[in-house]
């Protein structure tokens, strides 16, 4: 994998030119995909994918964090190296409730329960998704079913314990120690390993995204993207920073209801051009710790 060329999914314009890279173009499907849709029009995008995607290609990146609910198909087309992990660096949980189809925040339990996915790290969430008030919300199976560990910051999780959840928890008071400890997780337990990240993990000092974003930095990242060194199989970054406005009205509800700021438009340049330096030494780190 190390010395395939990246594949963009442009959705959103938003990633900018990769030398080498392989691009799909994809903005006719904005509308319907990001964000959420039906698994009826997920379906018809993963078929037109399937016409389109090479048979081999390197890092995946897919625009906007409102696409990461993209990682589940990505991570099928894998299913021939099973058994992996997957690490997710993620804010969120991405594995809320939500009846109308799958959306960007509701797609880990699908691939959690994947017979050939092994467990699902998610890495960095300092969200109140994982708190008392939204626990109703998150899909209790894969925590229960030993396949999803929470690696958090910054929310109380007790009521995990409650439930009978505390082992698929870790909580800690800063990202040093959150690195640390999820380093020394990799050490005793090493697989291989589809790697996603998701931007919104980082902090804005690091990456800005227009979602709420947690306390990972840079080296943080780069530490644990090491540690996996001549294990990941396949990656994917999304988190890209870009303006839409929607013209469908549950959409427009909901992604407000979730938080998601206007980007300014005064600010957006200067967002992407962080984004995309931050986007080529991922790539570099990346392809020196792939199989």
């Amino acid at each position: 994998m190390s010395r395939q060329a990246p594949l963009i999914l442009d959705f959103d314009r938003s990633i900018g030119v990769i030398p080498g890279a392989t691009t799909i173009g994809l903005n006719d499907w904005q509308e319907a995909i990001r964000f959420g849709c039906t698994l009826r029009t997920f379906d018809r995008l993963r078929r037109h994918l399937d016409a389109l995607v090479p048979a081999d290609y390197g890092t995946v990146l897919m625009g906007s964090g409102d696409y990461h609910h993209l990682t589940w198909p990505l991570v099928e087309r894998q299913r021939a190296r099973g058994p992996f992990q997957l690490v997710v660096f993620d804010n969120h949980p991405d594995n809320m409730r939500f009846p109308w189809g799958i959306h960007c925040g509701s797609w880990v339990r699908k691939v959690a329960m994947l017979p050939y996915v092994s467990h699902v790290h998610v890495v960095g969430i300092t969200s109140g998704d994982i708190g008392a008030k939204h626990a109703w919300e998150n899909y209790l199976r894969p925590l229960r079913a030993g396949k999803l560990s929470y690696w958090c910051m910054d929310v109380d999780v007790s009521w995990a314990a409650r439930f009978g959840l505390a082992d698929a928890f870790h909580r800690f008071d800063h990202p040093d120690a959150l690195t640390c400890a999820f380093i020394e997780q990799l050490r005793r337990a090493p697989q291989a390993t589809y790697l996603s990240i998701d931007k919104d993990a980082f902090s804005v000092a690091t990456a800005r995204t227009n979602w709420d974003q947690g306390l990972i930095e840079e080296h943080h990242a780069m530490a644990i993207i090491e540690a996996l060194r001549g294990r990941i199989i396949a990656s994917d970054i999304n988190g890209e920073v870009s303006a839409y406005a929607y013209t469908t009205w549950w959409k427009r509800m909901l992604s407000g209801m979730d938080g998601q700021e206007p980007v300014p438009q005064t600010e957006l340049d200067t967002w992407q051009a962080q984004q995309r330096a931050l986007n080529t030494r991922l790539l570099e780190a990346i392809a020196a710790s792939s199989v």
